[in-house]
C-alpha cells in the first residue's frame, strides 16, 4: 500500500514542479511594484529644467512638465509610446541617495554612458538626500539607479490635446496628448467627426505627435485606446468636450476628463 502511493506520488512530482515553476514565473513577470537596475545621467549643457528639443516634440512644455522634473530615455523611449510615461527613478548610493529619489516625465529619447534615463539637473540632484549629496552626484555624471513605472498626478489639470504648429485646417490635423494622468499607454488614436460619426485611426506621425491628412470635418472627438496596465485590459476612453471645428495650430483644447 504505501509503495503504491509512493509510487503515485513519484508519478504527480513533474506536474507539481511544473505547477511551482509557472506559479513563480507568473509572480515574477506580473511585479508591479519591483525595481529595474540600470544607470542614469543627466543633460551637461541645460539648465535646471529640461530641454525644448526633445524627441517627443512637447517643446517648451516638455521642459517644464512636472516642474522641471523630466528625463530622456533609451528603450523605455518606445518609438514615442513613452512618451508622458512617470517613473520613480532613485540612485543606488545609500551615502548621498534619498528612498524616494524622484518622479519623472519621459519627455526626449537618448541615451548616454550605457544609461537608460538622462535627468534634467533639476531632477538628477534630487535623487541626493540633501542639497550638499545632490551636489556630490552632479560631480560623478553618471550614477547607478533602480527604477519602476509609476502613475503620472496632475490633480488640477485634465487630458488636454495641444494642435501642432504643423497642422494646418482642414487639411493636416496634428496632435499632442498632455497631462496623461495614470500609468497606461496611449496605443491607439481614433478621430470622429461627431454630427456624422466619421471616423479615421491616427498615425503615431513620430514622439508623442498623432497625426492625419485629410481630417474629418466638422467638431472633433479624439478617441484613445489605453493600453491594459496592471489589469491587463486595453480600454478605450471617450472625453466629454470635443475640438471644435474652426481649430487652429498652436491651440489646446481641454478634454474634461482624467484617467486614473
Amino acid at each position: 500500500m504505501a509503495r503504491s502511493i509512493s509510487k503515485r506520488l513519484l508519478l504527480l512530482l513533474p506536474f507539481f514542479i511544473l505547477l511551482l515553476f509557472r506559479s513563480t514565473a507568473t509572480a515574477d513577470d506580473t511585479c508591479i511594484d519591483c525595481f529595474t537596475q540600470s544607470r542614469a545621467a543627466y543633460y551637461p549643457n541645460s539648465d535646471q529644467q529640461g530641454t525644448e528639443t526633445g524627441a517627443c516634440e512637447y517643446g517648451q512644455f516638455g521642459a517644464t512638465l512636472n516642474g522641471g522634473d523630466v528625463s530622456a530615455a533609451s528603450k523605455l523611449y518606445r518609438n514615442g509610446v513613452g512618451c508622458g510615461a512617470c517613473y520613480q527613478v532613485r540612485c543606488t548610493d545609500a551615502a548621498h541617495c534619498s528612498n524616494n529619489g524622484v518622479t519623472i516625465v519621459i519627455t526626449d529619447s537618448g541615451a548616454s554612458d550605457n544609461t537608460d534615463f538622462i535627468l534634467s539637473q533639476r531632477a538628477f540632484t534630487k535623487m541626493g538626500q540633501n542639497a550638499d549629496a545632490g551636489a556630490s552626484l552632479l560631480s560623478r555624471g553618471a550614477v547607478g539607479v533602480e527604477y519602476r513605472r509609476v502613475s503620472c498626478s496632475y490633480p488640477s489639470r485634465n487630458i488636454t490635446f495641444r494642435i501642432d504648429q504643423s497642422s494646418n485646417n482642414p487639411y493636416y490635423f496634428a496632435f499632442q496628448i498632455w497631462y496623461q494622468q495614470g500609468n497606461k499607454d496611449v496605443i491607439a488614436v481614433q478621430l470622429c467627426e461627431t454630427e456624422n460619426l466619421t471616423c479615421k485611426i491616427l498615425e503615431r506621425s513620430h514622439g508623442a505627435v498623432w497625426a492625419t491628412a485629410s481630417p474629418p470635418r466638422g467638431p472633433l472627438s479624439v478617441r484613445m485606446l489605453l493600453s491594459g496596465g496592471d489589469e491587463g485590459d486595453e480600454t478605450w476612453v471617450v472625453p466629454p468636450n470635443d475640438i471644435p471645428e474652426d481649430w487652429t495650430a498652436g491651440s489646446a483644447y481641454d478634454s474634461g476628463i482624467q484617467v486614473q
